[in-house]
């Protein structure tokens, strides 16, 4: 019942305890799966994308390069025709809903995850994760992170090595650390 209660809090935006047992297992399941992904050959388009729908809540034949690692899986929610260069991380603790036609460069970081500014809390080995949304249309450039709690409005770009700490609006280009708004698009 702990372990079960763990995961609702990390489901619901509370302090939770990941190194509980039930999400370690967790944790220890998608890894294995990202291996197997991972170890592939490209070829095998069949069997990467039946590793995927394994892995992940929705992949709609995602394209994603080697090597892909993430926490749990089941968090991340593809839409149509999305496409991740190599070396992506996803770290979902909480839900990441990315939406049709979103393009990752190598190298992005998206984290749902983080730990409580408290020595104490840190110590006892909290964290927290909340949602991040990547609506339609986006492109993300190389090696942008992107923090919990984010959304990215659709149609925008994120420039390469962008530290996305705060929500985006639609039609924008962002850039910089942290990442600003540094023009209109469309």
């Amino acid at each position: 019942m702990q372990q079960q209660q763990q995961q609702q809090k990390m489901l619901s935006g509370q302090l939770y305890l990941p190194l509980c047992r039930e999400l370690s297992n967790q944790r220890k399941r998608a890894k294995a799966l990202c291996y197997e992904y991972n170890h592939s050959h490209p070829d095998q388009k069949g069997k990467k994308q039946q590793i995927l729908s394994k892995l992940l809540a929705s992949s709609n034949k995602a394209v994603i390069e080697a090597d892909f690692h993430c926490d749990y899986g089941y968090n991340i929610h593809l839409g149509k025709n999305f496409y991740a260069n190599h070396h992506c991380t996803i770290l979902d603790g909480a839900t990441v809903t990315i939406g049709d036609n979103v393009m990752l460069g190598p190298m992005v970081n998206i984290s749902t995850s983080s730990h409580p500014l408290s020595q104490q809390l840190r110590m006892q080995g909290f964290a927290t994760a909340k949602p991040i949304t990547i609506q339609n249309n986006v492109w993300i450039g190389m090696g942008v992170q992107i923090l919990q709690g984010v959304t990215i409005g659709e149609n925008s770009v994120i420039a390469a090595g962008a530290v996305v700490n705060r929500d985006i609006a639609a039609n924008t280009m962002a850039a910089g650390v942290p990442a600003v708004a540094i023009k209109q698009l469309g």
